[in-house]
């Protein structure tokens, strides 16, 4: 495969090649925060190929998979003793899910000597104020930016700040604590905001106008293969950065994805990737693209299951067979469009039950719909909060149907979230 990057447009092809490895007596170590849907999509690939993988997990007290006694207890924040843990283990690679796992797996394949990301690449992604000095020695397109204490001054801090600014905890992840000011009384008081949530620091940057996209792709030997870009139709401009809806194949021009193709690849050599999939979120205006965040893993979750490869082939497989040395260079996205919603929070509250979700099912194009919220489950929204209410995948021949029946399926949603017994319909 041709090593520069190619717009996505050239990413579809349900006849390319699968991607291979040689699976004797190959061992994966997998690292993990959850136990949930794309742990299981892992043992399952694992299965197929006949490779065995131990999961190196801070959840074992929780989990249900069916892992029986190939699982290791770990602290994400207590790396030297994870690693004492691990010793001993005979490992042929290593993959994470989540940005702390990210960090452990590269530790740790240092250790076993496997390829990864360097351990520095992954805390470079961990950390807000690093990255944006990397992107900016780098040549990229950064926004103007400063990090400051929670504990300083508030209304000092107000008088530095571009306007419009975006105020970033640099302990959080996601759009977790991301608040939009548009002057120094809105910067004063998202600062509290955010200090009431027990966060040190923070980083202002000024606010990047323009549409929102992310580029997943996967880096072998420092050279980043683009796998998707997902467009993101929903504007994202603030107060707060809630994201919805994910649709693949781009929809724009061939010069654009370039650009965000172009970006990512260089973001990430900046950071110091080497091997392993690499999940980036960038904007795109007049000037250009210009670089959010890059992490070293993929996409998180439930949303993988909107990247299918060819012949059904999920994301997860691919991983797998590319930390265990196997060739992905011909790997390709299947044909037609998906996308996914991630169902937003409308307002705090304990979650009741929610209606309508077999007439959401039934939307022409829609693939599933899966509520994660649990009855009786406290709902924080953005910025305090970090989940959402469930997940709703989608195919087409094409993102624009894609789209239209995420947002279809998604109305035919009612829930019931109380204290006060209230209903919200996302239709009204």
């Amino acid at each position: 495969m041709n090593e520069a990057p190619q717009a996505q447009s050239n990413q579809r092809n349900a006849n390319g090649p699968k991607p291979t490895i040689r699976t004797v007596a190959k061992h994966l170590l997998l690292f993990a925060a959850t136990t949930g849907y794309q742990i299981r999509v892992f043992a399952d690939a694992a299965r197929r190929l006949g490779v065995d993988v131990t999961l190196a997990t801070d959840r074992c007290h929780v989990m249900e998979d069916p892992w029986n006694d190939r699982a290791v207890a770990v602290k994400f924040d207590r790396i030297p003793e994870s690693l004492e843990a691990l010793r001993g283990l005979q490992v042929d690679g290593v993959a994470a899910v989540g940005d702390r796992p990210a960090l452990l797996a590269a530790e740790a394949a240092a250790m076993f000597g496997v390829p990864f990301h360097p351990a520095a690449a992954a805390r470079a992604c961990l950390d807000k104020n690093l990255a944006r000095q990397l992107f900016q020695a780098a040549g990229l397109r950064v926004p103007a930016f400063f990090r400051a204490s929670l504990a300083d001054n508030p209304e000092e801090l107000a008088a530095r700040a571009p306007y419009p600014c975006v105020l970033k905890p640099l302990g959080l992840s996601a759009s977790r604590g991301v608040i939009r000011a548009d002057d120094p009384g809105g910067f004063v008081a998202a600062f509290r905001r955010i200090a009431k949530m027990g966060e040190r620091e923070l980083q202002v940057e000024s606010y990047i106008p323009g549409r929102e996209f992310a580029v997943e792709g996967v880096m072998t030997g420092g050279k980043l293969q683009t796998i998707a870009i997902f467009d993101k139709p929903d504007p994202l401009e603030g107060p707060f950065f809630e994201e919805t809806i994910y649709v693949t194949p781009s929809r724009e021009a061939e010069h654009v994805q370039q650009a965000l193709i172009d970006t990512a690849r260089r973001a990430a050599g900046a950071l110091g990737l080497q091997h392993g999939p690499v999940h980036a979120e960038l904007r795109y205006n007049s000037e250009g693209a210009w670089i959010l965040e890059v992490h070293g893993r993929p996409i998180g979750g439930l949303c993988a299951r909107a990247l299918r490869l060819a012949d059904g082939i999920p994301l997860e497989e691919m991983i797998l067979v590319h930390a265990l040395g196997g060739n992905v260079w011909m790997a390709k996205l299947d044909d037609g469009a998906s996308g996914v919603m991630m169902i937003p929070i409308p307002k705090g509250g304990t979650y009741q039950s929610v209606e309508g979700v077999q007439r959401a099912r039934e939307v022409p194009g829609i693939e599933d719909v899966e509520i994660t919220a649990a009855e009786g489950q406290v709902l924080l929204p953005l910025p305090e909060g970090s989940s959402y209410l469930g997940f709703i995948f989608a195919r087409g021949e094409t993102p624009q149907e894609v789209e239209q029946a995420l947002r279809r399926s998604h109305a035919e949603l009612t829930f019931h979230i109380a204290t006060t017994l209230e209903t919200f319909s996302p239709s009204t």
